[in-house]
């Protein structure tokens, strides 16, 4: 073999080495894309993401010419290489020329262009696939030929390719994609974005009115208490019942009584015909779908009841859609009246807090799954009513109580996780 043809071998091989690292980085970038942003791209008109998205919607397709093409290339290059190791070597260079080209090949056709393509699919796969494309014509028969032998050899096995996952993303997988988008999304818009993903999780008497914080109108004051009443209410909407919460007469909304609130005539019976039907909620229903149900009823305000039919509170559209947008305030750890921070990094909280509201406000991470409020937490962990004088842990928080009244936690201390300040000195009886 003279000078010229050795050389001309070189060429080949060295063109062969470069269609082998093609191959391979395409491959790699096809399969690294993200299937969700190729399909926005598509439908935002790109004609590679179109070109790409057409090709891997038939995997098997793709993977058969790209593999066909690679193996043809990388036995065509052994062959080549094998031929110019025993020209210069003789008989030793079929182990030269081995060692050599899995070494090559290894470094400038696998490794390199596939890291390449997985830090930068779309720059590899979209050029990549005006390639493919008419190659996968030109070689269909080919690969539709090795693909039937594949898939006879799958279903052998049990697999079929109707059993493949779908690009669908579960809840938690969407909520992860969600957290994870960095400052591709607004923190803000994070927030509500995973609210409405923890809707189902949440159920009304997480979020209600407790009954005994219900403001409402009854029936059994004197007429004067409920004008007076009904002149200096901050709601739009109040419960009206007759001595006792459960005895509810229906809700009253202030627009429909404004106008008789400059006469002096009024009286209980026209108070209890301007009411509207009670809507009752029960207790479990999670809050994707009581949203759903206020928006099917036309309501913004329910009355939550237990099974026994006991009004345990109530809630309305507004709290749900807090659980979404957040509070309706600039700063709400600052505008709570129910938590208020101490100079010494502790904060004494109203026993009627939510346990929701105080994890939220406060950045903690207290159980929701049992009591709904700071008192119940408390009287939970004590098994009874407690003195005004004990502390305790609860979650790993110091805890210690300031108010009872009518066997209710009016206000407690709690003290956060990470604090190491003492408890105020005076005598109190600590439970572990």
């Amino acid at each position: 073999m003279n000078e010229t043809s050795l050389t001309a071998l070189f060429i080949l091989l060295v063109g062969l080495i470069i269609l082998s690292a093609f191959f391979s980085s395409s491959e790699t970038g096809m399969m690294s894309l993200n299937r969700y942003r190729l399909k926005h791209m598509a439908n935002t008109g790109h004609k590679g993401a179109k070109r790409a998205q057409r090709l891997l919607n038939r995997t098997d397709q793709l993977i058969g010419v790209i593999l066909i093409g690679n193996n043809f290339v990388n036995i065509l290059a052994s062959s080549i290489a094998t031929v110019i190791a025993i020209r210069i070597w003789g008989d030793a260079g079929i182990a030269i020329a081995t060692i050599l080209l899995t070494v090559v090949i290894l470094i400038f056709a696998e490794v390199t262009p596939k890291t390449l393509a997985a830090l930068f699919p779309e720059k590899i796969a979209f050029p990549a696939s005006h390639v493919l494309a008419p190659l996968l014509k030109l070689l269909y028969p080919l690969v539709w030929s090795v693909n039937l032998f594949t898939t006879g050899i799958l279903r052998l096995i049990g697999i079929s390719s109707a059993q493949a996952n779908e690009d669908h993303l579960s809840r938690e997988e969407l909520r992860t994609v969600v957290n994870e988008a960095g400052a591709l999304i607004p923190a803000k818009h994070k927030d509500m974005l995973v609210g409405i993903l923890d809707l189902e999780k949440v159920t009304v008497t997480d979020i209600m009115v407790p009954r005994n914080d219900v403001v409402g109108i009854d029936l059994e004051d004197d007429t004067d208490d409920i004008i007076r009443h009904l002149r200096n209410s901050q709601h739009t909407r109040l419960p009206v019942f007759e001595g006792d919460i459960n005895n509810i007469q229906g809700i009253l909304h202030l627009r429909s009584v404004a106008k008789l609130l400059h006469e002096d005539d009024i009286t209980k019976d026209m108070v209890r015909q301007l009411c509207q039907e009670p809507y009752f909620i029960p207790e479990s229903t999670p809050l994707n779908t009581q949203l759903l149900n206020f928006q099917s009823v036309k309501r913004r305000f329910g009355m939550v009841v237990d099974e026994y039919g006991e009004v345990l509170g109530l809630a309305t559209l507004e709290d749900i859609l807090e659980e979404i947008v957040g509070e309706f305030t600039t700063d709400y750890s600052s505008t709570s009246p129910d938590i208020i921070p101490q100079d010494d990094g502790t904060y004494i909280i109203d026993g009627s807090t939510s346990v929701r509201t105080i994890n939220k406000t406060l950045d903690w991470e207290l159980s929701t799954d049992g009591p709904k409020t700071l008192n119940g937490l408390i009287t939970e962990r004590l098994e009874n009513i407690p003195d005004t004088n004990v502390c305790l842990k609860v979650e790993g928080h110091r805890v210690e109580v300031l108010q009872i009244k009518d066997n209710v936690v009016k206000a407690a201390i709690v003290h956060p996780r990470h604090s190491s300040k003492r408890l105020r000195k005076r005598p109190a009886k600590e439970i572990e």
